[in-house]
């Protein structure tokens, strides 16, 4: 279209292009049934319960919780399975402060690692009397492994968290502390006390402490398919 004097009609100047805001698309959650559910929560207890045992068997050192679970153990002469099963009440009464709420889960993982320990230290105890160096490194990393894998998997069952998961969690909403903080402290507070008490610290407790994180991600992609902290 043209004015009369021939140039051309001046509709002002041309609107700028629109940029594309549409939202990024969000996958779906990836919906576990209760029986996948159930058995991961199962086999990841059990396998929690082996792994601890290995590491304690190996000789190299166990996890954090663990080394004062075997200094209790030394000081008393009671079961293994006994003393976790009393550290995991203990910690589930600090939960009542802290006002967490105990799940289906939580009390499956006192009872079932409990009832685990003992006879798996049992069948190690057969199988390697007395392991050697190679044998104790390859159980202690073994462990780490297992227990890793395990982790991912009753915490990706989500059934409730384990006492010590909660006691972190609970700390962290009432204090207001980062999480590593607060894990830190615990963990740290727990070793010393074991090895006062006279449980095994060894180059497999820090080896734990930094490598079960990156094998607890790696698993949660097939074990927690919407995340450790999604919902199903």
């Amino acid at each position: 279209m043209t004015t009369t004097t021939g140039r051309p009609a001046d509709h002002g100047p041309l609107p700028a292009p629109t940029p594309d805001v549409s939202p990024v698309p969000v996958p779906a959650p990836v919906l576990m049934s209760t029986a996948r559910r159930v058995v991961q929560l199962v086999l990841g207890l059990v396998g929690f319960g082996v792994a601890t045992a290995m590491m304690l068997h190996s000789g190299q050192g166990a996890m954090p919780w663990a080394v004062l679970d075997q200094g209790i153990v030394d000081r008393t002469g009671l079961a293994y399975g006994w003393v976790v099963l009393g550290i995991g009440l203990l910690v589930m009464l600090a939960w009542i402060p802290l006002r967490q709420r105990p799940g289906v889960g939580t009390v499956a993982n006192i009872i079932v690692i409990s009832l685990v320990i003992d006879p798996a230290l049992w069948v190690l105890e057969r199988l390697l009397p007395a392991p050697g160096l190679p044998a104790g490194i390859g159980l202690a990393l073994g462990g780490i492994v297992l227990l890793g894998v395990s982790t991912a998997a009753y915490v990706g069952a989500r059934f409730g968290p384990g006492p010590r998961d909660g006691l972190m969690t609970g700390l962290v909403q009432q204090t207001g502390w980062p999480v590593w903080l607060v894990k830190t402290g615990i963990e740290v507070g727990v070793v010393l006390l074991g090895v006062l008490l006279g449980g095994t610290f060894g180059w497999a407790t820090v080896v734990f402490a930094f490598g079960v994180g990156p094998v607890v991600q790696v698993s949660a992609r097939w074990l927690a398919p919407s995340g450790l902290t999604g919902r199903h």
